[in-house]
């Protein structure tokens, strides 16, 4: 191991010893395509689990795992993501927003909040997705063994595009063609400030390629198996839904959120007049009013959403303030 190897491991040893990684880059600036059309209304980040913005989770996560300050990048419905964080903060951790007048993707992303980030490591943290794996033992193995990226890596059922053996990332494949692939990526890393100099200025550019590139020239790319805890990838409407209904079903609810009421049914400012159904796993959003006669099985309704009596709903969204009546199945109003 050379001096600059042995310089690395005693920097981030040292910044471990203060108290782990304080910062992280939330990616918030997906345009949520697949989730249309109920992402023409709210940006993917603030489409409420049972009541809670789903942003608010990874942020609670990483609050747990010692993050004191956050940058979150910002480009589709950006005007509702800065009203949410109007105040700088969440849970008295400040927060930096970076817009992306036009999408960067994940790398070029990464290089847009160089100068928000500094020359300390972060992790970077998808905000599309809602899991409580151990990001304190993703942590621990990056100082560990002084890597300069370290992926989170599990079995998530998408294309394995992942070549990792004896804690190093030995390639990154599309869909998993190439050599064998045995893991994905779980949307979760952390990173050197090393990275920025590997990335072009305001260029489009994931940052797959830059890490392929990288690994080809030596540089220590390494992973965590983190299969333990609950991953849940919220890309479409039926992940959407089945993401209420798992947590509906099995009472999931990870330690980090500390809200007692979560996950509630029910909006305290909901009206539900005597009557109506409710059947299944259905959610009813702040300040709606479900009329006397109607029924509603397997359904979310948004904030401000009002269902007219003797409406039949099953397997519907119901999207923020609009007035829905007669039968409908398995679609987004």
């Amino acid at each position: 191991m050379g001096a600059h190897e042995h310089k690395i491991i005693e920097r981030h040893r040292a910044y471990l010893a203060r108290g782990m990684i304080k910062q992280a880059f939330v990616l918030g600036a997906g345009l949520g395509t697949r989730l249309r059309p109920l992402t023409d209304d709210v940006p993917k980040p603030l489409m409420p689990i049972f009541q809670k913005p789903l942003i608010t989770f990874a942020l609670d996560h990483l609050i747990a795992a010692g993050v004191e300050r956050f940058v979150i990048n910002t480009h589709h419905l950006a005007g509702q993501l800065e009203a949410f964080f109007a105040t700088g903060a969440y849970r008295d951790r400040p927060i930096q927003l970076v817009n992306e007048s036009d999408l960067l993707e994940t790398g070029g992303g990464i290089k847009n909040a160089e100068t928000l980030l500094g020359h300390h490591p972060f992790i970077v943290y998808s905000g599309d997705i809602l899991t409580d794996i151990d990001i304190e033992q993703l942590v621990a193995e990056h100082v560990r063994r002084g890597n300069e990226v370290t992926l989170a890596l599990r079995k998530t059922n998408f294309a394995a595009g992942v070549v990792f053996a004896e804690g190093r990332v030995l390639d990154i494949t599309r869909g998993g063609a190439g050599q064998e692939s045995n893991y994905d990526y779980a949307n979760v890393s952390v990173w050197n400030p090393d990275i920025f100099a590997r990335i072009p200025v305001a260029t489009k550019v994931s940052f797959i390629p830059i890490l392929v590139e990288w690994i080809r020239q030596g540089g220590r790319i390494g992973g965590l198996v983190l299969e333990e805890g609950q991953w849940f990838n919220i890309g479409s409407r039926a992940e959407y839904l089945e993401v209420h209904r798992t947590i509906a079903r099995t009472r999931w609810k990870p330690a980090y959120v500390s809200d007692r009421e979560w996950p509630l049914s029910v909006a305290r400012s909901a009206v539900v007049e005597p009557g109506a159904r409710l059947t299944g796993c259905t959610v009813i959003g702040e300040k709606c009013r479900i009329e006397s006669g109607a029924r509603l099985d397997d359904t979310i309704v948004w904030a401000g959403a009002q269902i007219a009596s003797r409406s039949d709903l099953a397997g519907c969204i119901v999207r923020t303030q609009e007035k829905v009546e007669g039968t409908h199945r398995n679609t987004d109003l």
